[in-house]
């Protein structure tokens, strides 16, 4: 069993995702709370109980503190717990802030319950989930940024064949296109992204590709 805290602002909106999360069978709502500050005292109230939840579900636009805040606050003192975003914005900012931060993905909230849910069983395996259109809309949106000095230095020490792979990570390409566009193995790819995500201290692929993409490397 899945033990999920509800995170969202509008009662009537958590009244309605428990009933829908609870209709699947591998998944229970742990608690709820209206804002982050209430959702992080919570995480502290269950995990001093033993009753810690298996993932927060989490949305960005709250008073007191809002999602990004608190996936910032949570990732310091509960890194175990995966957050999963379920908003109604598909601001870039938002995405950025969330996924810099460590949520685990980003949905909106038309999404169909049981695409929900098989991400919150994803998110719970360590997979990282965005929605349909998200990392797209992304990864075209223009940014300036200079490159911090520390990022620049670990980008130089990249090998030429791992800029390589970063740069197609950056456009989206899977493993498969990776080793038939650079005519490797899937599993040189895969020794290639590990040592990427290493040097860069960098949790998966999709922050490589932000990081990549915020920065202009591709």
């Amino acid at each position: 069993m899945i033990r999920i805290l509800l995170v969202d602002d509008q009662q009537i909106i958590r009244q309605g995702l428990i009933s829908l999360l609870e209709s699947q069978a591998d998944l229970q709502i742990a608690g709820e709370a209206e804002n982050g500050k209430k959702a992080i005292a919570l995480v502290e109230q269950l995990s001093n109980a033993n009753l810690q939840p298996d993932l927060i579900l989490m949305d960005v636009r709250m008073p007191v503190m809002d999602g990004v805040a608190a996936i910032n606050k949570l990732s310091e003192q509960f890194s175990s717990i995966p957050v999963l975003v379920l908003s109604t914005f598909d601001d870039d900012e938002y995405i950025t802030q969330a996924m810099q931060f460590g949520a685990k993905g980003y949905l909106l909230k038309d999404t169909p319950i049981e695409e929900i849910a098989q991400a919150i069983r994803a998110a719970i395996k360590g997979y990282t989930q965005l929605g349909p259109g998200l990392f797209q809309k992304f990864l075209t949106k223009p940014n300036h940024n200079p490159i911090p000095q520390e990022i620049q230095t670990s980008l130089d020490a990249l090998s030429p064949r791992e800029k390589e792979v970063l740069t197609l990570i950056a456009q989206g390409a899977s493993n498969k296109e990776i080793a038939q566009k650079l005519y490797i193995s899937e599993r040189t790819v895969k020794a290639h992204i590990t040592s990427i995500l290493s040097q860069l201290n960098l949790r998966d692929r999709t922050q490589a590709a932000i990081l990549a993409t915020q920065y202009k490397f591709s």
